[in-house]
């Protein structure tokens, strides 16, 4: 089992992969992050801050950058790429995605999005799609700040006794 963490760079996804890696060290569970790349699609990478606006589609740049990326939020978590074509709609990469996590047998999928709570089922959300699985449990992140998630330690049925 392991923790899924779709992950585009954008701050709510670091937020979300925090969040992962911070449940993942009371659960013991790994934390893999996961980028959907649209292969060629050099004003999605734009858009994404992935290559800047002087720079055209280089995959292994784009891969690279996500790679040291997640390795910067979090050293302990690996990192998945997934091609997709240039083209895809929302819908085929939730469907990549929730494929994804089913083949890594993901316990819990992290969603960063500003959103979720408010339109669950916003039609062009990635998110919505991906939380419609039923297969795994789903962390929907909202928040950028720092989670309450130092009580789940504190609670935690795994956690090592203090007393001698």
């Amino acid at each position: 089992m392991t923790f899924v963490v779709p992950f585009d760079g954008t701050a709510i996804a670091e937020a979300a992969l925090v969040r992962a890696v911070e449940f993942s060290t009371v659960l013991e569970e790994p934390v893999t992050a996961v980028a959907v790349v649209p292969n060629q699609n050099d004003r999605y990478a734009r858009e994404r801050g992935w290559i800047d606006d002087d720079e055209s589609f280089d995959l292994r740049t784009i891969r690279s950058r996500l790679r040291h990326h997640v390795v910067d939020v979090a050293p302990e978590a690996t990192f998945q790429h997934i091609l997709v074509d240039g083209r895809a709609p929302p819908g085929s990469i939730a469907t990549r995605l929730r494929n994804f996590a089913r083949q890594a047998d993901a316990s819990m999928v992290f969603i960063g999005s500003e959103n979720a709570g408010r339109i669950v089922t916003n039609v062009s959300s990635v998110g919505a799609k991906v939380a419609a699985e039923s297969t795994y449990d789903v962390v929907i992140v909202r928040n950028r700040g720092p989670a309450k998630v130092s009580k789940l330690g504190e609670r935690s049925p795994y956690r090592e006794s203090d007393a001698s």
